[in-house]
C-alpha cells in the first residue's frame, strides 16, 4: 500500500477537492468585495472590513459552533434547506464548503485589497481618458496589474483550507470519504497511536507548507 493507506488517499483527495472549490468560489466573491473595500472610505466599508477579518482572530471552534447553530435543525439556514428539500448541511461536503469559504475569507480578501490599493487612481484616470468604461478599465487594467495579489490570494486560500482543523471538525465531523480531511486523518492516526502513518501525512503537510511559502516569496519578488 506504500506510505499512505486507502483512508489517507481518500482524505488527501477530499482535501484537494475542498481547497480547490473554496479557492475558486472565494476568488469570485472576494474580488469585487476587495475592490470596494480598497476604494471606499465609508463607515459601512470599515464595518464590512472588520467582519471579514473576524476569522483571523476568532477561535475556529467559536466560528464552527455558530455555523453549526446556523445550519442546524433549529437554525434559520437549516430551516431553509429543509424546506427546500435539501436536508441539513452539517456533516456534509456542502456544509464543509460553506464553512471553509467563511473561515478562509480574509486570506483571500486581504491580499486582493492590498493589491488594489497599490494600483492607485492614476491607471484608472488614464483608462478613462481613453474612453474606457469603468468595467472595461477593471478587467483590462486593474486585474492584470493586480495579478501578483490575485496569485497570493489563491495560494494562501488554498493552503489555509488544506490546514483547517477546528472548523472542519465542528461542521464536517469525521466521516470517511465524505468529510474527513487530512488534518482530521492525522488526528485519528495519533489517537490510534499510529505514529508512522501520522508522520507521513504530517511530513507531507510540512513539505506542502514550505512549497507554499517559497511560491509566495517567488511571486512577490520584484526585479531590481
Amino acid at each position: 500500500m506504500g506510505a499512505f493507506g486507502a483512508d489517507d488517499w481518500s482524505a488527501i483527495r477530499l482535501t484537494l477537492e475542498l481547497a480547490t472549490a473554496t479557492t475558486v468560489i472565494l476568488l469570485l466573491l472576494s474580488t469585487p468585495l476587495a475592490w470596494w473595500l480598497a476604494r471606499s472610505q465609508s463607515l459601512g466599508a470599515t464595518i464590512v472590513s472588520a467582519i471579514t477579518t473576524l476569522p483571523l482572530v476568532l477561535p475556529p471552534t467559536v466560528l464552527g459552533f455558530y455555523l453549526l447553530v446556523l445550519m442546524g435543525e433549529q437554525g434559520p439556514l437549516g430551516h431553509l434547506t429543509k424546506s427546500l428539500g435539501w436536508g441539513l448541511l452539517p456533516f456534509s461536503f456542502i456544509g464543509l464548503l460553506i464553512a471553509s469559504v467563511i473561515y478562509s475569507l480574509p486570506f483571500c480578501v486581504q491580499p486582493l485589497q492590498q493589491a488594489f490599493k497599490e494600483i492607485g487612481n492614476r491607471p484608472l484616470e488614464v483608462a478613462a481618458s481613453l474612453r474606457a468604461s469603468p468595467l472595461d478599465a477593471f478587467f483590462s487594467v486593474v486585474l492584470p496589474m493586480a495579478k501578483p495579489g490575485i496569485m497570493t490570494a489563491a495560494v494562501m486560500t488554498f493552503a489555509h483550507v488544506v490546514g483547517e482543523f477546528g472548523v472542519v471538525l465542528m461542521i464536517g465531523g469525521n466521516i470517511p470519504g465524505k468529510t474527513r480531511l487530512v488534518s482530521v486523518q492525522i488526528y485519528d492516526h495519533v489517537e490510534a497511536l499510529e505514529y508512522p502513518q501520522a508522520h507521513w501525512l504530517s511530513a507531507g503537510m510540512l513539505a506542502f507548507t514550505f512549497v507554499v511559502l517559497l511560491t509566495l516569496h517567488l511571486l512577490n519578488r520584484r526585479p531590481k
